[in-house]
């Protein structure tokens, strides 16, 4: 079996592990979270949609030989838009997994400005298709804006309600509800996927990700908007945390302190 590595952590709402040291850029009112500039749109298509694809499905089967269960629940939504709500356990293949799961469909994903942050690699990252969290209230419309045009588009729009990346955590970190103001405002179905780790081969020495797929919830227009909020996000995390039950296998072993 895989040894165990040992990671103590204090706060599961707010302790980062993620290797990556970056200062965060400010995300202001002129930051452009879309651009009208025919090139730059012509190069983000063809980044994400082209170029990407093939980078993005070799590293997810060659390193985690990734298995989608439930992928058809996403068919009948194939022309509409919708969230996603994942469980952040890789800094990279995150991304790439929810993205491969959805295409052809574009996938737009809300990020924290250190992924925009990089010079020149933010602009591609951008591309890629990150809305970063804006740093004042002054940004703030145009981040929700976006985030109605793309969804209205037919796209969808990935949430990693955890917001820190924990790497090969097995279970489901306690989240917030307030990232489920968005579909709940815009009345639009939420889908999750919940990454597992499952050991495989002959002596049970490799690692591969199962990849669950659950869906759709829907708001419940009986709530109130704050009540629809925490319903609809209960429902997501109590469906994550039942599959999350699927792993078999930690890579890295998480105490309290």
């Amino acid at each position: 079996m895989i040894k165990n590595k040992v990671i103590y952590y204090k706060d599961e709402l707010n302790d980062e592990f993620s290797t990556a040291k970056i200062i965060p850029r400010k995300i202001d009112e002129n930051y452009k979270y879309i651009h009208k500039n025919i090139i730059w749109n012509i190069c983000a298509f063809i980044i994400q949609n082209v170029l990407s694809v093939p980078i993005k499905y070799l590293y997810a089967k060659i390193k985690f030989r990734v298995e989608y269960i439930g992928k058809e629940k996403l068919k009948p939504y194939k022309r509409k838009g919708y969230f996603i709500y994942g469980n952040h356990t890789q800094a990279f293949a995150d991304t790439f997994l929810i993205s491969n799961c959805v295409y052809p469909k574009i996938n737009y994903l809300i990020v924290n400005p250190e992924n925009v942050s990089m010079k020149f690699l933010g602009n591609i990252v951008q591309m890629l298709g990150a809305i970063p969290i804006p740093s004042n209230k002054d940004a703030m419309k145009s981040f929700l804006d976006t985030i109605e045009k793309r969804v209205n588009k037919g796209y969808s729009i990935t949430i990693f309600p955890e917001a820190h990346i924990w790497p090969y955590y097995t279970k489901i970190r306690p989240f917030k509800s307030v990232s489920f103001k968005y579909p709940v405002k815009l009345q639009k179905p939420s889908f999750c996927v919940t990454n597992t780790y499952k050991c495989y081969g002959k002596n049970n020495n490799k690692v591969k990700i199962v990849s669950y797929v659950d869906g759709p919830f829907f708001p419940d227009e009986g709530l109130t908007l704050k009540e629809q909020q925490e319903n609809l996000r209960n429902k997501v995390y109590e469906k994550m945390v039942e599959r999350s039950k699927n792993s078999n296998i930690e890579v890295i072993k998480y105490e309290k302190k």
